[in-house]
């Protein structure tokens, strides 16, 4: 059975100014999210299901519908922004979604398979999802799910801070937790994170989650108890999200499931302010250059 590929879309793209996820990076004005298809497809990927609000509908399908549906199936699913919740009448009104652990939940009618998981408006590298696809094949179960875990010195603006949740293994390179660091930028020669008022360095050879996780489809039921508990205990709170990284250490540290570590050399590139698209552009048009890519991306090539 051939893996799906679940692209988070939801995100407003506040510090970025506008829908990133559908902005044209590429030589032929392709989104990131058109080479991560791409890149999918070429390792054995045989769904993708886009995660969007619903007032994204009209703007994805305008923009997707007929592009790649010949070469992979093409699925939506919707974040909803307020939710119901037995027993709780008076939940807040919220004005964002409730987190990246919560949109995948909204997929789950979606998908009965191993799948992964990615950031619309992430690059990350050719070699990452044949790595991801070669594991959701042969060894995702209910109990052993996986990340790829990107060297945090390729991950780091240039143009402002980034949160990143670093990887904490054990001897056989099982995820025992992931910690935030919050405020990560360049510092001079170092990369530092903040804690209060300090600056604490960090090796840029320091694996990292970049939010590229691979999942049996029995998580859904575990998503779906832990949305649950995680709304009762936040409720009150309208900024409150709950993060795969939240689920993730959750059922590690009761025992329930391991997470493989899947390191990777690769350069990630991604457009988390404005000031990062340039870098990206370039990127693009240098792997179409060297020949990873077509160009136009779909109309050249059949995979």
């Amino acid at each position: 059975m051939k893996p799906t590929l679940l692209v988070l879309a939801a995100g407003m793209g506040s510090r970025y100014g506008g829908l990133k996820q559908l902005d044209g990076v590429g030589p032929q004005e392709e989104t990131i999210m058109e080479f991560s298809i791409y890149d999918a497809i070429k390792a054995g990927f045989g769904k993708v299901v886009f995660v969007i609000r619903e007032s994204f509908e009209t703007a994805f399908k305008e923009r997707f519908n007929d592009l790649f549906e010949d070469q992979i199936e093409v699925g939506y699913a919707f974040q909803q922004i307020n939710v119901a919740i037995d027993g709780i009448a008076d939940l807040p009104e919220r004005t964002k979604p409730w987190g990246t652990a919560h949109a995948v939940l909204a997929a789950k009618d979606q998908i009965n398979e191993p799948f992964a998981v990615i950031n619309a408006d992430d690059y990350y590298g050719i070699e990452a999802y044949q790595l991801m696809a070669d594991f959701l094949r042969d060894q995702a179960a209910p109990d052993l799910y996986s990340m790829v875990g990107y060297k945090l010195g390729k991950t780091v603006s240039d143009h402002g801070s980034v949160n990143r949740g670093v990887c904490n293994m054990d001897a056989d390179s099982f995820l025992t937790g992931m910690t935030e660091r919050i405020g990560i930028e360049r510092f001079h020669q170092y990369i530092v994170y903040k804690d209060g008022e300090k600056r604490i360095s960090l090796s840029p050879d320091t694996l990292v989650s970049m939010n590229f996780f691979g999942f049996h489809h029995s998580i859904f039921e575990k998503l779906e108890t832990g949305f649950e508990n995680f709304v009762r205990e936040n409720y009150t709170n309208p900024k409150a999200e709950y993060y795969i990284p939240l689920i993730a250490n959750e059922l590690i540290n009761n025992g329930t499931v391991k997470m493989a570590v899947i390191p990777t050399g690769a350069m990630w590139y991604g457009v988390t302010y404005q000031e990062d698209r340039p870098t990206v552009v370039a990127a693009l048009q240098a792997l179409t250059s060297e020949g990873h890519y077509a160009s136009p991306l779909w109309e050249k090539v059949t995979i």
